[in-house]
């Protein structure tokens, strides 16, 4: 059996993963990168410098699982983070060179794809779809809050950004809270867990929703405020999801007037929150039982090079036609 070898080094997650030819995951391994007790993220420089030191024990990883001189049909690679001219992060510079030289040590092609396409990747073939050529993703995470319009082009996607964020990404709203409140960095697990043990209603945060353009500086600021006033740190949690469910709630809503696209596939570390998935199926089934949401699978929705292997796959049956 041959294999595809993929690499992702993103801003926060050291990932490699192995996918045979019927797209059956061998590998996944993710490496969260250290961040300091009290940060509220990496530098670039850094994340990088720990994604180098990182490279010898994924390739200790790799060759515990397959013989990479026979076994490996091809390496696929992020190198950067959007599927556009331009798109540009020091990270993925270490993904990107360090699939390059893998391929061309054991004469195998290479393919560099962006780390946006490998969630899209990674979240259809976990969550069973969506189906259709034409869909709505969201991609909600520390790093990028967006609401995209996607075409499946059969070797890759076609990925316009339809929605954003004016201020801060959904995920530094919740590690800022979060590290307020003394958790480590990132904080979206620690704080959920706080939030299933808080009141519903006892405090609200307002979203901001205006047209397809959402903002979390707000909410942040009223969240800092309520701790101030030593409002229960449980409580804030609750008040903090149902306010990122209310905003993608509202979000999805004003899109799908707009395209009339109601398969809604939603990737990235966010998207992962137990929470988020449950209460936001329930409210847009009352609203139409026609919108179809497509949740990846949790260790999948987060940063993964599953998405990546599965991507190289793609374009090396598509080349092999």
């Amino acid at each position: 059996m041959k294999y595809i070898l993929g690499f992702d080094t993103s801003c926060y997650t050291t990932s490699i993963a192995l996918v045979d030819l019927n797209g059956n995951i061998v590998l996944n391994s993710q490496i969260p990168l250290e961040v300091e007790e009290g940060k509220r993220g990496l530098q670039q420089s850094k994340a990088l410098f720990q994604h180098l030191h990182r490279l010898p024990l994924i390739t200790q990883q790799i060759c515990k699982v397959v013989q990479p001189k026979s076994d490996i049909a091809a390496v696929c690679a992020t190198s950067r983070p959007r599927p556009v001219k331009g798109s540009y992060m020091p990270v993925f510079m270490v993904s990107h060179m360090a699939g390059q030289a893998f391929a061309n040590i054991l004469e195998v092609p290479y393919y560099e794809v962006s780390h946006q396409e490998s969630h899209i990747q990674a979240g259809i073939a976990s969550a069973g779809g969506p189906d259709s050529l034409g869909f709505m993703a969201i991609h909600i995470s520390g790093g990028t809050t967006e609401l995209l319009k996607v075409m499946d082009n059969g070797a890759s996607y076609e990925i316009d950004i339809i929605g954003a964020t004016q201020d801060l990404h959904a995920g530094q709203f919740v590690d800022r809270v979060g590290v307020s409140m003394g958790l480590r960095f990132p904080a979206g697990s620690q704080l959920e867990e706080l939030a299933l043990k808080g009141e519903a209603n006892v405090v609200t945060i307002p979203s901001s929703v205006k047209d397809l353009t959402v903002s979390f500086s707000g909410a942040e600021t009223c969240a800092q405020r309520l701790m101030k006033q030593g409002i229960r740190k449980e409580d804030i949690a609750t008040a903090v999801y149902n306010c990122i469910i209310k905003t993608l709630e509202k979000w999805i809503l004003n899109a799908i007037k707009v395209y009339q696209l109601k398969d809604i596939l939603l990737v990235g570390g966010v998207a992962s929150s137990r929470i988020l998935r449950h209460e936001l199926i329930k409210r847009l089934s009352q609203r139409d039982s026609d919108i179809k949401l497509y949740f990846a699978d949790p260790v999948l929705s987060r940063d993964n090079a599953v998405g990546t292997a599965l991507l190289g796959l793609k374009i090396y049956k598509h080349d092999a036609v």
